[in-house]
């Protein structure tokens, strides 16, 4: 079978928590074909993989949402879209039931480049009537051109010459939902999308914190990717989530609760085991371990708060941050924090092999402010370590428990708050005995409920459903894939 996974912003080109998972599941089936269809910001990235890729991996297609085709229209002829074309175009600007199918045939079909759809009358029109009927107390000129903003990634995406395969697996709604949607209108197979937080979720969380769009545009930033999920949603046979309240999100935003299923993430817990302790140098101290990207999401900046005033109150702690930064203006805003605050013993390691540290490790940490279900706790937990992690995602679940009786396996804490995250560090840190029981609560915890295994038998039965599924229509009449589309 051959299974096209839909990755936007991660795999292969940056190391992280849904990379490694989109890794270990292609090693996990070397039986099947998979392609990759990477979504980039723009061409800066191409080719440029962090993973080497694995054999049974045959194509990597690459989409460039800030790439566009903006020449001259010397000589081209304008190509105007049709009634049912334009009103369609309409619908998807208000919102409306929008008549997606008619938008993907323009879009495969015409010769038009970007530069004169975005450019176009048509487009002009409807940014028109769409100002005059929800925004017209903004300025014109200013609403034309942020539509124009938020079009051109969607048009991009649009536009782009899909691989035919059997299962398009996308590890996200979003331009990912939408290409996989789109995908199985094109070529039919089956459409899967895999959730690791609630991508609708997590774009309204960045856009209201973000600076580069300021009032009324931030909502309809928002609005334009609810419409994008709930596109996946919509056609999409099956949606996986990873723990129940991501699940309770998703059937608010629009997915059918028939179509959803419940798989956690898994992680090889042996390979967690018999880890390298502590060293001399580390006797007198107290390590807390963060594995993560230094980027805003993961919000060092309140980490490295925190723990300066914690170290002051226990000078014995030191904080080792493990992972990368792709984002060098952030990371170098959190170097200079450290700087500014005179603070001693934080050490930036760059990409490493965790498993070095781990067992270092007194407890761990995850300062978040938006996360899924995230594998450096189950990690933590594998090596026998206690957490502390903001309540985002599936933080409380996998810390306190979901129907269990193991018991705290860390301290949850509220998102940047700097005296609760610092108190935790303190807790843990003067109590051996409650690290100690906190980290093999947390070991049983996932040796019970979060083993790679669990995952990868849950993921074979889904691609088997599907190959069934498929196997038949081949052996029936052909269906051509917009028959899919509707199915």
């Amino acid at each position: 079978m051959r299974i096209c996974i839909v990755a936007e912003g991660c795999y292969p080109y940056v190391v992280g928590g849904v990379s490694e998972w989109i890794h270990g599941l292609i090693h996990s089936y070397p039986e099947q074909e998979f392609i990759i269809l990477a979504i980039v910001a723009d061409r800066s990235l191409r080719g440029k993989y962090v993973y080497e890729l694995p054999e049974n991996v045959s194509e990597v297609h690459e989409v460039y949402l800030n790439d566009s085709d903006w020449g001259s229209r010397k000589g081209r002829k304008r190509i105007r879209m049709n009634k049912k074309q334009y009103q369609a175009l309409v619908s998807l600007m208000l919102g409306q039931k929008v008549e997606w199918e008619l938008l993907l045939d323009y879009f495969r079909t015409t010769k038009a480049s970007l530069n004169d759809v975005l450019m176009g009358e048509d487009f002009l029109n409807a940014v028109t009537e769409y100002y005059r009927l929800q925004y017209s107390q903004i300025v014109f000129v200013d609403f034309l051109w942020m539509i124009r903003s938020i079009y051109l990634p969607l048009f991009t995406a649009l536009k782009m010459e899909l691989p035919k395969a059997d299962v398009y697996h996308c590890t996200a709604t979003g331009y990912a939902g939408v290409l996989g949607s789109m995908a199985k209108y094109v070529h039919g197979g089956r459409l899967l999308i895999s959730e690791h937080g609630v991508y609708t979720r997590e774009r309204e969380e960045e856009l209201i914190k973000a600076k580069w769009v300021k009032g009324i545009y931030k909502n309809i930033w928002i609005d334009q990717f609810k419409k994008m999920s709930t596109l996946a949603y919509d056609r999409a046979d099956m949606v996986v989530g990873l723990y129940n309240h991501a699940k309770e999100l998703q059937i608010e935003l629009g997915c059918p609760a028939e179509k959803h299923r419940i798989v956690p993430n898994g992680i090889r817990v042996e390979e967690f085991q018999n880890l390298p302790g502590k060293r001399e140098e580390d006797e007198d101290k107290i390590n807390i371990g963060s594995v993560l990207r230094v980027a805003p999401i993961k919000d060092i900046m309140t980490l490295v708060q925190a723990f300066g005033f914690a170290k002051e109150r226990d000078p014995r702690l030191k904080l080792w941050i493990m992972g990368t930064w792709e984002e060098e203006e952030y990371a170098r805003n959190c170097f200079e924090l450290v700087r500014t605050m005179g603070i001693q013993d934080v050490e930036f390691t760059g990409r490493v092999d965790v498993r070095e540290y781990y067992g270092r490790m007194d407890m761990t940490i995850l300062t978040s402010i938006s996360e899924g279900q995230p594998l450096t706790i189950l990690e933590s937990f594998a090596a026998h370590k206690p957490v502390i992690a903001t309540d985002v995602g599936n933080c409380r679940g996998l810390i306190l428990g979901e129907n269990d009786d193991y018991g705290a396996a860390g301290i949850v804490a509220r998102i940047m708050h700097v005296g609760e995250i610092a108190e935790a560090m303190l807790m843990l840190a003067q109590d051996e005995s409650l690290r100690s029981q906190m980290g093999e609560n947390g070991y049983r915890r996932v040796v019970e409920r979060y083993q790679f295994a669990h995952m990868q038998e849950a993921y074979r039965e889904i691609y088997q459903k599907f190959a069934e599924e498929l196997q038949i229509v081949s052996d029936g009449e052909e269906s051509e894939g917009n028959e899919l589309w509707q199915a």
